[in-house]
């Protein structure tokens, strides 16, 4: 599918973001290792959510969405060997093994024993690597795998940790990505964790309370704070007993358990990004709606870096209005919010002089390597920009119109179909179907505040 866009002069109207992708996927697997029934109000129902939705099914809890909720009834501290496969694919190949339904999730390794269960993770990163540390609780063999994005996402030290920690897993193909064998249980003890993704330390965060021995984790290079930030919210609200050394030495006690919560997701600020840059570059009057300033969501950090740029943004009663104005160029460290860098590099190409985004290389362990890419097909579109190491040096630039590839990034689809607002002429977008990744309607949501975005079909 391909978005084609067209210049618009100015945004109008209100919004609601949709719900966090981050809170949702924790939410559902920490609900999945509770003993009872929890209810998450608000969830975020996309393709990268449903992966760890079907993901626990597979594992034994049971989900139902009932009244745009999810009802949880969690496995508790052991998750279930998944049941005999129905379908079967190719592991370690280029098929991307194919799921719709829960019993779909789950196929049967074509090339190797019967007994290899696989679970397919679509392309959620979040998903297998928080899931690789539930599985390897259990006591038996899954292997998790996923799309050709997926499976070019570095994994190797969280394989590591969980090695050290008594559970034996490995990457199949010996390139530290997926596909991913794990083995359980793992038993406890002690591990280092080098953490350019965040999600290998909240992977092990959330599932080492409920290992048989007391675990100790040392933390490497950390990225991504606020995410860790946001997981430790959740053992905090569920009384879990750990010791904490800043972010960067934990001490967990183990044979703990989860309870049943009951909570609502609060709104996505990764999501909002997107419209708030759209309002921010065009003569608008937008606002947004749902979103929490107390939140613990690192993406928050975009209100800061559009109001370092001159963006005119105020906080009403009913949510947060921002109205196009120009902007200035200035050097943002997006070191903590590394999904924020395809969207801010849009502004770069608006605000007058030179904007850098720096110190965020991890931004290229994405589901693309989110730099290289954003500088090739920027510049395909007459952006003078230039790809650092860590990150990009925008200058301003008159955009035109052009064709240019969305990589089956969903953000870097979102971030180029903004830059087709601004441009000359028609801009073309393919893999415009990546979105659903986390913004499901984000073609519904910005042409109902006048973008001209269409969707055209191959």
């Amino acid at each position: 599918m391909k978005l084609v866009i067209k210049k618009t002069e100015e945004l109008n109207g209100e919004v609601v973001i949709p719900s966090s992708k981050s809170h949702t996927i924790r939410s559902v697997i920490i609900a999945s290792l509770a003993e009872g029934k929890s209810v998450l109000e608000n969830p975020l129902m996309s393709a990268d959510t449903k992966a760890a939705i079907e993901g626990c099914k597979a594992l034994g809890a049971k989900i139902e969405e009932l009244d745009g909720k999810l009802i949880i009834e969690g496995f508790g501290s052991k998750p279930k060997k998944p049941e005999e496969p129905l379908n079967t694919s190719e592991i370690g190949t280029n098929k991307t093994p194919v799921s719709s339904e829960s019993d779909e999730l789950i196929s049967e390794n074509a090339q190797d024993p019967p007994n290899q269960i696989v679970l397919d993770m679509l392309n959620s990163g979040t998903s297998i690597n928080l899931l690789t540390s539930v599985v390897a609780l259990g006591d038996f063999q899954v292997i998790l795998d996923g799309d050709d994005s997926l499976r070019t996402r570095p994994v190797q030290p969280l394989l590591n940790a969980l090695n050290n920690l008594g559970a034996s897993v490995l990457s199949q193909n010996n390139d530290g990505c997926p596909p991913i064998e794990v083995t359980g249980p793992m038993k406890g003890g002690k591990t280092e964790i080098d953490c350019r993704s965040s999600q290998y330390l909240s992977s092990l965060l959330i599932s080492c309370p409920l290992v048989e021995n007391d675990t100790e984790i040392i933390v490497l290079n950390l990225c991504e704070e606020p995410y860790v930030e946001m997981t430790l919210k959740y053992l905090n609200q569920q009384e879990i007993n750990y010791e904490a050394d800043g972010l960067r030495h934990f001490k967990i006690k183990g044979g703990q358990k989860y309870k049943p919560m009951e909570i609502i997701i609060p709104s996505d600020w990764s999501s909002a990004a997107f419209p708030l840059v759209a309002a921010a570059i065009t003569k608008s009057n937008v606002l947004l709606k749902g979103l929490d300033l107390e939140d613990i969501q690192g993406d928050k950090q975009i209100i800061e870096y559009l109001r370092k740029m001159g963006a005119d943004i105020t906080i009403e009663e009913q949510g947060i209005r921002i109205k196009g104005k120009e902007l200035v160029g200035c050097e943002l460290d997006l070191n903590q919010t590394p999904d924020a860098l395809p969207a801010v590099s849009i502004l770069g190409c608006f605000a007058k002089g030179k904007t850098i985004i720096k110190n965020v290389a991890h931004a290229r362990i994405k589901e693309t390597d989110r730099i290289k890419v954003m500088a090739k097909e920027l510049s395909k579109m007459g952006v003078d920009v230039l790809e650092l190491h860590d990150g990009l040096q925008i200058m301003q630039s008159q955009l035109k119109g052009a064709k240019v590839q969305g990589h089956h990034d969903h953000r870097v689809v979102m971030a180029l179909s903004l830059a087709g607002l601004i441009a000359e002429g028609k801009t073309e977008v393919t893999t415009a179907e990546a979105v659903s990744v986390t913004f499901p309607n984000y073609l519904e949501f910005m042409k109902s505040i006048g973008a001209n975005m269409e969707e055209e079909k191959k």
